[in-house]
């Protein structure tokens, strides 16, 4: 039950505008973070929603992780973009590996402001 939580709001991002509407590529990039940072995928959903009055929809990306979750959220008309990344460390510490993906997923949309919040979950007294 004892876990990391991380989540990041990430705002003014300077990345590809494609990163932010494009469900598919946003996607792939997620698989390789998450493979890069030593997480392991075991199912994934990437939507892109459809255009507004204020703009191209935003994506959802979710990737089920067998540590627990990462999913990304993109709101194109306001270039920006949330991330919550969380790992079980039942069995293990992924802590580190957690701290990699935000890492990496945070340089991926180049934000001009970043705020990071850390959780740690389940710590049993």
């Amino acid at each position: 039950m004892h876990g990391l939580h991380l989540t990041a709001d990430l705002t003014h991002c300077a990345c590809e505008a494609a990163l932010l509407t494009d469900a598919d590529r946003l996607g792939a990039l997620c698989m390789q973070a998450v493979t890069d940072a030593g997480l392991q995928a075991v199912a994934q959903l990437f939507h892109t929603f459809p255009n507004t009055a204020h703009g191209a929809g935003g994506v959802t990306a979710t990737v089920l992780l067998a540590e627990s979750h990462l999913c990304v959220h993109t709101w194109p008309e306001q270039s920006a973009v949330t991330l919550d990344v969380y790992v079980c460390n039942f069995g293990g510490d992924h802590s580190s590996k957690a701290h990699a993906l935000m890492a990496a997923l945070r340089d991926l949309f180049k934000p001009a402001h970043c705020r990071l919040n850390q959780l740690e979950r389940g710590k049993v007294p």
